[in-house]
Formats: C-alpha cells, sequence, structure tokens
C-alpha cells in the first residue's frame, strides 16, 4: 500500500512538473510568435521606404543627404530586426532593433518635413498611395510591438513565478526576456506621424 501511495504522489508530481515545462513552452512561443507578427510588419515597412524615396527622389535632387540617411537607417534597423530574429529573447539585440527603429521614425519625420515643401509631390497620386500604405503600416508596426510586450510579460510572469522559477534553469529557460522598447518614451505613447 505504501509503495501505491509513493507512484501516486510521485505521477502526480511528475504530472504537475510536466505541467509547468507546458506552461514555459507556451508562452516562449507566444512571444517567438508576437515577435514574428512584428517581423512581417517592419519588412513590410522596410519595403516600402525605397519606393518612397524614388518616388520623392526626382522632386528634391539637392535634398539628397536627407533621403540616404533614410536608407542608411533603414538598412540599419532591417540589419537589427534580422539579428533580433534569430532570439527575440536577446535583451541586446532587442535593445538595438529598438534603437535602430527610433532613429528610422526620426529620420522619416525629418523627410516629411522635407517634402512639405514641395506642393506637387504632396499631391503625387503615387506619394499619397505611399504614405496612406506607410500610416497604415505604422500602425500596424505599434500593434505588433504592443502583442509582443505583452507576449514577454506573460512569459517573464509565468518564468519568474512560484514554482515555475525552480525549474525554469533546467528547461532551457535562464533568462528573462527583454521587452522592445524605445529611448523616447514619446515614441512609444503614439505610432509614428507620416503625412506627406
Amino acid at each position: 500500500m505504501t509503495l501505491i501511495v509513493i507512484l501516486v504522489v510521485a505521477a502526480l508530481l511528475a504530472l504537475y512538473i510536466a505541467g509547468i515545462y507546458n506552461a514555459l513552452i507556451t508562452a516562449r512561443n507566444g512571444y517567438t510568435n508576437a515577435f514574428a507578427q512584428i517581423e512581417v510588419q517592419l519588412k513590410r515597412r522596410y519595403d516600402l521606404i525605397p519606393n518612397l524615396v524614388e518616388t520623392v527622389k526626382g522632386y528634391m535632387k539637392h535634398e539628397r543627404e536627407t533621403l540616404e540617411s533614410v536608407i542608411a537607417l533603414r538598412n540599419l534597423a532591417s540589419d537589427s530586426l534580422a539579428a533580433a530574429k534569430s532570439n527575440p529573447a536577446n535583451s541586446g539585440a532587442i535593445a538595438a532593433l529598438g534603437k535602430a527603429e527610433q532613429n528610422l521614425t526620426a529620420a522619416m519625420g525629418k523627410l516629411s518635413v522635407v517634402v512639405e515643401a514641395y506642393p506637387d509631390l504632396k499631391a503625387n497620386q503615387n506619394m499619397i498611395a505611399l504614405s496612406e500604405e506607410i500610416a497604415s503600416t505604422e500602425n500596424k508596426v505599434s500593434f505588433a510591438r504592443q502583442a509582443y510586450n505583452d507576449a514577454i510579460t506573460h512569459y517573464n510572469n509565468t518564468r519568474e513565478s512560484f514554482p515555475n522559477n525552480l525549474f525554469a534553469g533546467a528547461f532551457g529557460h535562464p533568462q528573462n526576456a527583454a521587452l522592445l522598447i524605445f529611448e523616447d518614451s514619446a515614441a512609444i505613447q503614439a505610432a509614428p506621424k507620416v503625412s506627406f
């Protein structure tokens, strides 16, 4: 009888530990999926920027420095995204992506100000369509970033709560995952405004 009780307790303990393992895996898969959604939207944004620059280039021949800056920052952000994609829980890669995105958003804002000086460009149908696509994409990036941060928070809560924290390291969850934040808190609160 004692052996049966010990076996039942051991089986229940094994099931409980398996539940902890499954909860950690589910939470990690949640933030990995959420990061994939950010990646989709950022790639869409990065693909739109060269079209925007080409449309603007014909009108703004003497604004070459601004256009080159936007392309360079777009490429840097794209590289940062690729680095973060390999491990969305890497706080250094996520911080670098946040900084690159903040710089790209600032450059896009500067380009927007320059475009305001060209009424013909603002009325161009390609420019209007690109502006709408970029604004839509910026909103989607904001929502995807929010979903990612929610998933990371859920993962961290699952990982840090007792007794999960006792088993997390042994199950391959040694660290807390990083939120995607920007140094400028105003950038989080509002999607970048892009109007041409």
